[in-house]
């Protein structure tokens, strides 16, 4: 992509509403513009990021064996007074009425409906299990948004929902996901721990929150320092193995939010392995049982041909909010890092004299020999200082970046930074492109295992 037809606004000063580093930085690298209090147009450098961790989630989801459909964004009053949520939610829902006057809002989660969709079609507990998943904006009217798109009013959600006829089944479910969620999140580059939680008004009993651990986090994280680092599942997991160890063996390790935090517990850890950090939540599962399934009458036939309640279970991951944590977990005082598997682009290509036959040739060759090999390119062609090229390829976090100027040409090289690290060295330029192409893939492959 030539940086001359690219759509990146970038600012110089950072707004003055921008508290943290992920809110300062999307603004002034061009990836989100607020619209209103707590809404945001996401612009191009910030819409390929969000589709990166999407893709992730998809993936994973589907690996654990979720459907994906597509519920509306407007929901009928109507399903909510079923399960008696409607005027138990609080005003962060937003409630509308329609030209006939009837009670409408727009969903701030999907119990209900995808409870109203499943009861209509399954009746035999020999059409579970089914886990069923969408992603989703949605809107809660929060009382004071900010922080950017870490608490904003309107955000783009992935959610699954299972649905099963005995609560061991339902039981496996969860399971499932809390592996699924180790993986999803550990292949964007992140260090997430799952931690003992509050339910509040989604329900039921057996929740855990996925935090990661930041400095500008929203909440206390009390945690086994052995937690982190722990290895996730491979690739191969197939999600129908030993799901009760895998459990096991991250919660056998104390991680707790203050808002369940059990101190006799925690005096439990050895001292020289207590953490006591800041995090960010970014996913939430949950188990609930009938909460919904039966006031809303969502039955199946049993294997002894009793109607019963289904056993159901909700799996979030904050899509548009992962976005911010990453720059709160991956940055310096010059912009984001991206990790690869989720980097708006791959490479930033630097012409120093972009109009001089010889940069412009070298540049060319290199991009094209990268894009050929699938490596996602900037190319910065603009006929800007080289200071301003410097400081807004930083801006934009990319993982690699190629300077091509005169000098090194006449020496027969290209300068190669890791934004990561900030090391720098030269390569030649024949085997620029192959060597970063090698680079990229190598990270890519780590980050799927």
């Amino acid at each position: 992509m030539r940086l001359s037809r690219f759509y990146l606004p970038t600012l110089k000063e950072t707004p003055g509403e921008a508290q943290i580093a992920s809110h300062r930085f999307m603004l002034r690298a061009g990836m989100v513009r607020q619209q209103a209090a707590g809404i945001y147009a996401w612009l191009p450098l910030g819409l390929r990021v969000l589709k990166k961790i999407e893709r992730i989630v998809r993936e994973e989801q589907e690996r654990a064996g979720a459907i994906e459909l597509l519920m509306p964004t407007i929901q009928p009053a109507s399903l909510w007074e079923e399960s008696g949520r409607f005027d138990a939610y609080g005003p962060e829902m937003l409630r509308i009425k329609d030209r006939h006057d009837r009670d409408m809002l727009f969903g701030p989660t999907n119990e209900e409906m995808i409870t109203d969709i499943v009861r209509s079609s399954i009746k035999s507990y020999k059409q579970l299990p089914k886990m069923l998943y969408h992603i989703q904006w949605k809107f809660r009217d929060e009382l004071r948004p900010r922080f950017g798109v870490m608490r904003g009013r309107e955000f783009l959600m992935k959610d699954t929902y299972s649905f099963d006829a005995s609560p061991d089944d339902a039981r496996k479910s969860y399971l499932k996901m809390f592996a699924a969620y180790l993986r999803t999140f550990r292949r964007m580059g992140l260090e997430t721990v799952p931690v003992k939680a509050d339910s509040g008004p989604i329900g039921g009993d057996l929740t855990h929150e996925f935090v990661v651990l930041a400095e500008n986090g929203e909440s206390d994280v009390f945690m086994d320092k052995a937690l982190i680092g722990k290895p996730v599942p491979d690739a191969g997991t197939d999600f129908d193995g030993d799901l009760e160890g895998i459990f096991s063996d991250w919660t056998s390790l104390y991680a707790g939010t203050d808002e369940v935090h059990d101190e006799e517990a925690w005096s439990k850890v050895p001292e020289d392995r207590r953490l006591s950090l800041r995090g960010i939540e970014v996913g939430h599962i949950f188990c609930f049982g009938t909460k919904y399934s039966a006031p809303m009458r969502a039955r199946v036939q049993n294997a002894e041909g009793k109607e019963v309640d289904m056993e159901m279970g909700s799996y979030g991951i904050g899509v548009s909010r992962l976005v911010g944590a990453l720059i709160e977990a991956h940055h310096d005082e010059d912009g984001p890092k991206w990790p690869m598997s989720v980097a708006p682009f791959h490479v930033g290509l630097i012409n120093l004299r972009a109009g001089d036959e010889a940069t412009d040739k070298a540049c060319a060759e290199i991009e094209a020999a990268l894009e050929a090999a699938g490596v996602e390119v900037l190319y910065d062609d603009t006929a800007d200082r080289a200071g301003e090229k410097f400081a807004r390829m930083d801006l934009c976090g990319l993982p690699h970046q190629l300077v091509v100027g005169p000098r090194g040409l006449g020496q027969g090289e290209v300068e190669w930074k890791d934004r990561a690290t900030g090391e720098k060295s030269n390569l030649k330029l024949d085997e620029a492109a192959n060597r970063i192409a090698s680079l990229v893939k190598t990270e890519l492959d780590r980050l799927a295992q």
